[in-house]
């Protein structure tokens, strides 16, 4: 069975929001190699729109540098497939991409005894619905030393029937001084 990892970069303060802030050469190397090991994306419409066209944009027009940004954008292009679950989005960005309207809980269980890679998540309101759920498996949060003030927070509006319980089983100090974090559901 594959595994779900929600992945995600935030502040002390919780924000999430990739407008307020922004990732630094050792997080992209980070989520470089997370992006490598993984077969499916699964996004609401919001995070989607954000990471298709531009990443896959970015890898078909590189001008020969090697540099964090490209080899991304160059991960992301590689992987398998994109599930997006949306009732207003019309038609995907390109053809590995799914819109799916049904049941979250049921496709994501089929997702995960497909074969291949991990399936990744990100953004705030699947990743959210999806921890309801109990379906993560994995949590990857890189948390950057800085206080926004404002901003999406991670979890912001979660309905738990019980605690999520977590357990630390790594973790990773970049020398921006931002902490990556590997919990696995207990």
């Amino acid at each position: 069975m594959r595994n779900l990892i929600y992945a995600i970069n935030m502040t002390l303060d919780g924000c999430c929001d990739h407008t307020k802030f922004g990732p630094d050469a050792d997080t992209f190397e980070y989520f470089i190699q997370l992006t490598r090991d993984a077969g499916t994306f699964v996004y609401g419409r919001k995070t989607y729109q954000l990471m298709v066209p531009y990443w896959p944009d970015v890898a078909k027009n590189h001008s020969g540098q090697t540099n964090p940004h490209y080899e991304f954008a160059q991960a992301f292009d590689a992987v398998d497939k994109i599930i997006v679950f949306s009732q207003s989005l019309d038609s995907p960005e390109e053809k590995k991409t799914r819109i799916v309207r049904t049941n979250l809980h049921d496709e994501i269980l089929k997702l995960k005894q497909e074969q291949g890679k991990n399936i990744l998540t990100g953004g705030v309101t699947i990743p959210t619905q999806l921890a309801e759920l109990g379906l993560i498996d994995e949590y990857r949060f890189v948390v950057h030393p800085i206080v926004i003030g404002g901003g999406r927070r991670l979890f912001d509006g979660i309905s738990l029937q019980e605690k999520l319980q977590l357990k630390l089983v790594e973790s990773k100090v970049f020398k921006s001084g931002s902490v990556a974090l590997r919990y696995l559901k207990q």
